[in-house]
């Protein structure tokens, strides 16, 4: 979530500033080895990539802060959020992919930063990975799941991030639908806000929105991201030697970066981003596979699709731009929560043979994450289409129920976060739909321009 800090780093740093300027502020950057002694890494690609690591540290809020934005409880010293950025080989482009932070991952072989013993390899969490072997790990564990090799690592905290948004003057974020977390204390009502540090804080932290969770964060964080460049680009920082030391002299005292990031990185990347505008970003998410995926001592993990994956981050090594055209499209009804966010169990509560593989596949084509194991259910002469959900993932339950017309809701406690579709004899079709607020290609991406408020 700080991550937006990391790329106001770069942002900043834009043309026009004196190399005096410039390396008084990389001198005071905070510098980390995340490279020491590793080995067997993958090729290099075309273009820059970077590591943005957002961690939970606090140390620098003060009480009365930690208080007002519920920042409260000691810091798990691990990753909450990950984010690889590529920066194109004409510095024209920039493709940020967010990585979940409950994926799945094989943390290779390494020294434990607590025992100081050797640790085989092992199945966990990718946020995990930080705690387990700092920096270095988690360099080491996403360049193993990506292919990606990594060029530069930045790595912000909750001060960081703050300070960010108060010195730009505030970001703006629009919402189509209140948005209220008890656990952030985040309590928009739908429209137009102009957030502070603290604030902003509350809206890139939620995850208890929607039954979405991170998924439904990480697409938050992208659509403040692209508001922040704009805020940035917009602002007057970036074109004004005083205003960009001030400003950036501010941030740079929570940033954690690798010791070859520095004057001459940032005065080349300032220079080249100079016409950097939201237009100029897009942003992706990893393709999910399974979103519960389980693991024995573990919990419950994000297992990537595969194939999509692959095909994602190749796109990265090859200097290739995310956002494509896409092929002309049925119209979609608009729904609250994303469908690739909302996991979907369908029986067959008919004795019409195929009919639920036939919903299942619609569902899926539609975007929704089915289990592609359709069952038969009870009873077998259902008359209209069941859906039951947990009260805790309502407003998804409500989304997939515009999927389905004429279908029932039926809330029913515990059953966790998959919904189950029970067709029922009345059945007609399954309704195309897309999320409210964007209109995401493949990867699930979309340009900085598309998600900025208007």
């Amino acid at each position: 979530m700080r991550v937006v800090t990391g790329i106001s780093v770069l942002v900043l740093g834009a043309g026009g500033i004196g190399h005096a300027v410039v390396t008084s502020l990389a001198t005071g950057i905070d510098r980390i080895d995340p490279f020491k002694d590793m080995k067997n890494r993958p090729r290099a690609g075309y273009g820059t990539n970077l590591l943005l690591v957002g961690t939970d540290g606090r140390d620098k809020i003060t009480r009365e802060e930690k208080k007002k934005y519920r920042l409260g409880g000691a810091p798990c010293n691990c990753t909450d959020t990950v984010m690889l950025v590529h920066l194109s080989a004409d510095k024209e482009r920039a493709s940020i992919v967010s990585l979940p932070r409950d994926s799945y991952a094989e943390i290779p072989e390494h020294k434990d930063r607590t025992t100081g013993r050797m640790r085989a390899a092992h199945p966990l969490k990718l946020n995990a990975a930080y705690a387990e072997g700092g920096p270095g790990l988690t360099v080491r564990t996403v360049e193993h799941m990506t292919g990606v090799k990594i060029d530069h690592y930045l790595e912000v905290d909750f001060t960081s991030f703050m300070k960010t948004v108060d010195t730009l003057g505030g970001v703006q974020i629009c919402t189509t639908r209140p948005l209220k977390d008890s656990y952030t204390g985040l309590d928009l009502p739908a429209g137009t806000h102009d957030l502070n540090g603290g604030q902003a804080l509350q809206y890139v932290r939620s995850r208890h929105i929607d039954g979405a969770s991170d998924v439904g964060r990480m697409q938050r964080q992208q659509k403040f991201l692209a508001s922040l460049i704009k805020q940035a680009t917009r602002s007057g920082v970036l074109m004004n030697p005083v205003k960009f030391r001030d400003a950036t002299s501010t941030l740079l005292n929570s940033v954690r970066a690798d010791k070859g990031f520095g004057t001459e990185q940032m005065l080349e990347l300032g220079q080249a981003m100079r016409g950097f505008s939201p237009a100029s970003s897009e942003f992706a998410s990893v393709p999910m596979g399974n979103v519960a995926y389980p693991v024995k001592g573990i919990g419950s993990t994000v297992k990537w699709d595969e194939q999509k994956s692959k095909k994602l981050f190749q796109a990265l090594r090859d200097d290739r731009p995310l956002a494509q055209e896409r092929p002309k499209q049925p119209k979609a009804v608009k729904i609250g929560v994303a469908p690739q966010q909302i996991r979907v169990q369908v029986y067959n509560g008919t004795p019409k043979d195929g009919l639920g593989k036939a919903v299942d596949d619609a569902l899926r084509a539609t975007g929704f994450n089915t289990t592609r194991a359709p069952r038969n259910g009870e009873p077998q002469d259902l008359k209209r289409t069941l859906i039951t959900f947990d009260p805790r993932w309502d407003l998804s339950a409500k989304s997939l129920a515009v999927a389905l017309p004429g279908a029932e809701l039926r809330a029913v406690r515990g059953q966790g976060p998959t919904m189950k579709v029970t067709t029922g004899a009345g059945f007609e079709k399954v309704q195309r739909v897309r999320a409210e607020d964007t209109n995401r290609g493949e990867f699930g991406t979309v340009t900085g321009e598309q998600v900025v408020c208007p």
